[in-house]
């Protein structure tokens, strides 16, 4: 599309996997294996993982999300069960590629084939991997068994001894879905509306596009999926993505809304730029940093919407003051850009996606070299780097090496003298003069020996 030829969109985000299967038989062991540490509540009784957890996951050179799910029971008519196998569903839809766990000591069972047929219907790469396989030689025969689902080589695994994870992360990997530079190219950017349910992300969409294109309600939790609208605005082509909202574990009544930050974290994971919306009447919450915290993990174009707005009493120190507690409470993005706005009245909805656009030109621009070393070469005069035991740090060179978001190299002497905080000093310095609001920046320091030229 001609009209994004500027800032270009490149799609980079990590390929998802769901590990599925019956209760109990080891996903969130293995889980934990591949996480590297224990996320999931293991138990020894079926359906303890009632919570979708997600982990971001390095194998060789490729990095992915992983998502560990409740266990499914085709048949049961038990309530939780059956929202775990809604909350299954859900991550099947997500995923690029799909765990299928089976149990080698229990054997080949009648829920297998169903869940196999679930699968089949999705029509997403399977991988079949046959769990607690704890002595190969001897239980190849058991494995053998599960060829019978139809679904493909099956790949022992002991999750708790970590055996032959490697072999199943290998074949994994395989199904990931090539970049192709070309096709990102011409994808318009997605804007993900992101936060608790209720805060009015329904209302902000459908009030963007002038007609009723998702259900609102009054009930927490009422937009289940995610859902994706294109939209033009100001002559420039988007992807809205509604997402259904997270909420505190403990207030939760309605136990499918424990499973909808999967929904949450995929959408920040496709998204170009992430608006999360904050109830004025409700003020920043410890929910609304969790989904924050998604984003800039991500390195995601970040934007603040306060909705709600015209709900509040104001004087002259109202919106510094809300300013100043979103601030301090999200205070590890300061980039990211506020908006105070009414989906109910229209207010300053017409500005949101000026802002949006300014931040999609920032996560795409790119600084010269010979600029940034002119930069870096100024603060270095104002404020020497640290030093240690008489070492100082010199800093040679700066270069940028990627967008979305802007990365940076700066190569020294010695790494270890290189301070977070004159890394944050450095960063300060750039975006006084490019100012980058509403984009993380990321920079990784490299070592250069000064005999090295």
């Amino acid at each position: 599309m001609q009209v994004l030829k500027k800032g270009m969109i490149i799609r980079m985000s990590r390929p998802i996997v769901a590990i599925v299967g019956r209760p109990n038989v080891g996903k969130s062991t293995l889980f934990n294996a591949l996480a590297g540490e224990r996320i999931s509540i293991v138990k020894d009784y079926p359906g303890v993982t009632r919570d979708r957890i997600y982990a971001d996951v390095t194998w060789l050179n490729t990095q992915f999300t992983m998502i560990d799910t409740g266990g499914i029971e085709p048949d049961s008519k038990d309530k939780m069960l059956t929202y775990m196998r809604e909350q299954t569903q859900i991550a099947i839809d997500t995923a690029d590629v799909i765990i299928f766990l089976v149990d080698v000591r229990q054997g080949l069972v009648d829920a297998d084939h169903k869940v196999a047929d679930m699968l089949r219907r999705s029509a997403k790469p399977v991988v079949l991997v046959v769990n607690k396989v704890d002595n190969f030689e001897k239980q190849m025969p058991d494995v053998y068994e599960f060829y019978n689902l139809g679904i493909g080589d099956p790949h022992p695994v002991s999750s708790s001894s970590k055996l032959g994870i490697g072999d199943m992360l290998d074949e994994v990997v395989k199904h990931f879905p090539e970049k192709n530079t070309e096709e990102a190219e011409d994808e318009w950017p997605r804007i993900a509306i992101v936060g608790k349910p209720n805060v009015g992300k329904s209302s902000i969409i459908n009030k963007l596009l002038g007609h009723t294109r998702v259900i609102v309600s009054d009930i927490a939790g009422t937009t289940r999926d995610a859902i994706d609208t294109p939209i033009r605005r100001n002559g420039k082509e988007y992807v809205l993505v509604d997402t259904a909202g997270l909420r505190r574990k403990n207030k939760i009544k309605e136990d499918l809304e424990r499973f909808s930050i999967i929904r949450t974290v995929t959408a920040v994971e496709h998204a170009d730029v992430v608006v999360l919306v904050i109830d004025a009447t409700e003020g920043v919450t410890e929910q609304d940093a969790k989904i924050a915290g998604i984003a800039h993990d991500r390195g995601k174009g970040m934007v603040i919407a306060v909705n709600k707005w015209d709900l509040i009493e104001k004087n002259n120190k109202t919106v510094n003051e809300f300013t100043n507690n979103i601030r301090e409470t999200l205070s590890f993005m300061p980039y990211a850009e506020i908006i105070f706005i009414s989906a109910e009245t229209g207010q300053r909805l017409h500005k949101l996606f000026e802002l949006i656009e300014v931040v999609i030109q920032n996560q795409n621009l790119r600084i010269s070299t010979g600029v940034l070393n002119e930069i870096m070469m100024e603060a270095v005069a104002l404020v020497q780097p640290p030093s240690d035991k008489g070492k100082h740090l010199k800093l040679y060179y700066i270069t940028q090496v990627s967008v979305k978001p802007p990365t940076f190299v700066i190569f020294v002497n010695d790494k270890q003298l290189m301070h977070f905080s004159y890394t944050r000093y450095i960063e300060n310095k750039i975006r006084e003069a490019f100012g980058f609001s509403g984009t993380s920046l990321k920079f990784i320091i490299r070592e250069r020996k000064e005999n090295q030229g």
